[in-house]
């Protein structure tokens, strides 16, 4: 039987309650939600990119790559995204970063979910995403 894997890319803060960034088990990559933080050091607190949703956006898609990438990953292995937004009205936004930020991305796009929810004071956005690796 094949063992879990914790994933936790350099940069990533602790997160908040027992669980990791992400668990690898065989060819499959469950990357847990991520949002709009910096990469920080050892005992650093967290902080959020930026106020708007384009900060939080473009460095919550780049958190997901760092863990997809430090489980052997990549956006091309990803076959579903889950989006969660604060806010109804951040959803034109969000898809207009979302189709630039994955212009380039070859084969078909994965699929997405999007659910709207409460987050913590000052973040708009959390994405998780499963990976099934050759």
């Amino acid at each position: 039987m094949t063992e879990k894997t914790a994933v936790t890319p350099a940069g990533h803060t602790t997160p908040p309650a027992r669980f990791s960034h992400g668990v690898r088990k065989g060819n499959i990559l469950q990357v847990a939600g991520q949002v709009g933080f910096l990469p920080a050091g050892p005992g650093e607190a967290p902080v959020v990119a930026g106020p708007g949703l384009r900060e939080q956006t473009l460095r919550t898609l780049d958190n997901v790559l760092a863990v997809l990438e430090a489980g052997g990953a990549s956006w091309e292995d990803v076959v579903m995204l889950r989006v969660y937004l604060t806010d109804t009205d951040h959803f034109a936004e969000f898809n207009a970063l979302y189709d630039a930020y994955f212009a380039d991305l070859k084969g078909a796009p994965a699929a997405r979910t999007t659910v709207y929810v409460g987050l913590p004071p000052g973040l708009l956005v959390e994405i998780d995403a499963l990976a099934v690796l050759d």
